[in-house]
């Protein structure tokens, strides 16, 4: 059943609509919107909103800034592919979401956010907790909204969730003044949506198609570059299924990690490699992920868009190939690097089309073609895999991550921080299905993780959900803490506890003469003790040997568990590409 078939029109008495304050009226539309849940905090200009709450049946989650608010919101959206919700109320009640507003834009999740605002007759007159959040955000929404009548708002949320999650998703905020959600009107909810200059192009031409296909089944060298697009329009298998007909490596972004299984294999049995899985590419991706996109004669690039940490030095990258790009947003194809085969369109229908070509115009001889390369590839992964050596008596942090990944056998949602954290997460967590990998890509929002970890157990409270973090990151967003412990929400927290802002002394290390200028972080809290202050469990390992038994008490626990693992204090993440250099001019261990 269509979205639009589930929508009813309006409330109706006696053949006639019922008039609703706009309160009501809020709470009406996110019902048929399928909303289940919120992040929020309340604050004057949204009281109206938050007397109808509890009479809604929508569940409420009472976060402790409203930063975690829209990070929540953001991890609930990534784990189930649903519009995420927050409300917050005016002035610095909005002005704290800005962040996560800005970290949803930057990876295309699809959220709504709602700010109270003060009466529209105070509007421009500096009034308290007043601020013009519609122009603040208005770079870091796909749209936004300042509802002046309550004749409008039904309207209003309802385009706001539609432009949401079509074409490329993104966050919409919703400006509602305090008299307009108090004031009455006759209900009715739009059933569709038509939005002058808005038709986002689903349907990818066939033409494009066929000549894409051509160049892929003519290539000696194919990679495919997967990113979060193939993610955002659930179009994993569809990834999977043409890259084994084409037999075609392929990589990932980290907004594209598991896209592609990692592994393959019977789950009860040990894991292999997925033999045309390359890793990520870029500036910490791969040897092989990097030396295969230098090398490989055909790129075909899918929901991704060519980001500066992907490419490095744009006239160094790819050269050698003709690159067929898909993406439903046109203004991404072209605008870094130039593409032979522009395809506009959803993902999931473009890799449709190719698999019906490969299917119905196999390639003769294919296995012999391809030989060559994937020995190639092989070699590269052979010569140079990812590696550190863990020869003391001191924790490496790569270390803790593998022993996540062997103890919890890949079964977990992984949110992470920023920096190294979020790095090794993504180089030694195999990750084999879509939707289990969250970070902030784009924006790279130190504390996106423990709150994104809470919402994303909100949406599935029996799986695990664990946080990859940092001493500098987890202390960004740690008061949400609380809200885990107060909601029930085991959300597991390894902190790589270095003493040090990472990856920023990792680049003074390399590149400012090992001039470590306020990035030593020796001044910390006992975060076991914190964590039991917050009423949360705290655990700590400062040897190898005690990284397994941590973490198997604390994914016992039924409760939110933070561990402290004291890692070497100066490890780095590698490969690296220094910035300004070709991807394949890799910085290894």
């Amino acid at each position: 059943m269509h979205h639009e078939e589930r929508l009813g029109v309006g409330a109706v008495t006696k053949g006639c609509p019922m008039k609703l304050k706009g309160a009501q009226i809020f709470f009406e539309c996110l019902k048929r919107e399928g909303v289940d849940v919120i992040f929020g905090f309340p604050g004057g200009a949204v009281l109206d909103l938050y007397h109808e709450l509890p009479k809604s049946g929508i569940r409420h989650i009472l976060v402790r800034h409203e930063q975690g608010a829209a990070h929540m919101a953001d991890g609930y959206a990534r784990a189930t592919g649903r519009v995420g919700v927050c409300l917050v109320t005016s002035g610095p009640g909005a002005t704290n979401a800005v962040t996560g507003v800005a970290t949803a834009y930057m990876d295309s999740i699809p959220m709504v956010i709602f700010t109270g605002q003060v009466p529209t007759a105070l509007i421009g007159n500096d009034a308290f907790q007043e601020v013009d959040i519609v122009g603040i955000t208005r770079p870091c929404t796909k749209h936004n909204y300042l509802v002046k009548d309550v004749n409008d708002l039904a309207r209003v949320i309802r385009e706001a969730f539609y432009l949401a999650r079509t074409g490329r998703p993104g966050p919409v905020l919703v400006d509602l003044p305090k008299d307009v959600v108090q004031a009455q009107t006759e209900f009715r909810y739009p059933r569709k949506v038509e939005l002058q200059g808005y038709r986002p192009t689903v349907d990818a031409h066939m033409g494009q198609i066929k000549r894409a296909y051509q160049v892929l089944r003519k290539a000696k060298h194919p990679v495919i570059y997967a990113g979060g697009g193939v993610i955002a329009s659930s179009a994993a298998e569809e990834l999977t299924r043409l890259a084994e007909l084409l037999q075609a490596p392929v990589t990932t972004t980290l907004m594209g990690l598991g896209g592609f299984p990692a592994t393959v294999g019977d789950p009860e049995a040990k894991k292999q490699p997925h033999p045309l899985w390359l890793g990520m590419l870029g500036m910490h991706g791969t040897f092989r992920a990097n030396m295969a996109v230098s090398n490989s004669d055909c790129l075909l690039a899918v929901g991704a868009r060519f980001d500066d940490r992907v490419t490095g030095k744009l006239s160094g990258f790819a050269t050698k190939a003709k690159i067929i790009h898909i993406d439903v947003d046109p203004t991404s194809i072209s605008k870094n690097v130039p593409v032979d085969i522009p395809i506009v369109g959803d993902c999931k229908n473009a890799l449709e089309k190719l698999i019906q070509l490969a299917e119905s115009e196999p390639v003769e001889g294919l296995e012999q073609m391809r030989a060559p390369w994937l020995d190639q590839i092989r070699q590269w992964r052979e010569t140079y895999p990812l590696n550190y050596k863990q020869e003391s008596d001191i924790i490496k942090p790569q270390f803790v991550v593998e022993k996540i990944y062997e103890v919890c056998n890949g079964e977990a949602i992984i949110t992470t921080e920023v920096g190294q954290n979020q790095m090794w997460a993504a180089q030694f967590f195999h990750f084999d299905r879509p939707r289990t990998f969250l970070s902030s890509g784009g924006l790279g929002t130190m504390g996106y993780g423990l709150p994104a970890a809470i919402g994303a157990q909100v949406a599935f409270p029996d799986k695990l959900v664990i946080d990859i973090a940092g001493d500098g990151s987890i202390q960004m967003n740690i008061q949400e803490m609380i809200t885990a412990v107060c909601n029930d929400l085991p959300v597991k927290v390894a902190i790589l506890n270095n003493r040090f802002l990472g990856m920023v002394r990792q680049w003074q290390e390399l590149f400012y003469d090992k001039l470590y200028c306020a990035t030593c972080l020796d001044a910390a809290p006992d975060f076991v003790k914190l964590a039991e202050a917050y009423g949360a469990v705290g655990l700590r390992a400062t040897r190898p040997e005690e990284v397994e038994p941590v973490l198997r008490e604390a994914f016992a626990i039924k409760k939110p568990v933070l561990m402290d693992f004291v890692v070497a204090t100066e490890e780095g993440v590698y490969p690296m590409v220094p910035a300004g250099k070709d991807i394949s001019e890799m910085l290894l261990v």
